[in-house]
């Protein structure tokens, strides 16, 4: 295993640690599912270079698209959730309300 393939897993690694561990608002979890989606577009852009193809894959721009999707939702939720509970705290809200 290379060097830059234990940077990209470490990264990942502690991002999903992240989302486990400090889920105390939502702005954190919304901030540990970006650096997943990062450290997965920079393993898929590196990926055509390390198996020495000619060509660049399309995977890793439709990733970069659905990534930037994510966050526009996700930032819309935290406003939305911001203005009707008072606070992002994840253990203000409950999915079993109206």
């Amino acid at each position: 295993m290379t060097a830059l393939h234990l940077s990209f897993y470490s990264a990942f690694t502690l991002s999903t640690l992240g989302l486990a561990f400090h889920r105390t608002h939502l702005i954190s979890a919304l901030l540990c599912l970006e650096s997943m989606m990062l450290s997965m577009y920079i393993a898929l852009s590196m990926w055509p270079i390390q198996t020495q193809t000619p060509s660049s894959t399309l995977l890793p721009i439709f990733m970069l698209t659905f990534s930037a999707c994510e966050a526009g939702t996700g930032l819309a939720l935290l406003v939305a959730s911001t203005r009707t509970h008072g606070s992002d705290h994840l253990h203000n809200f409950n999915l079993l309300q109206c």
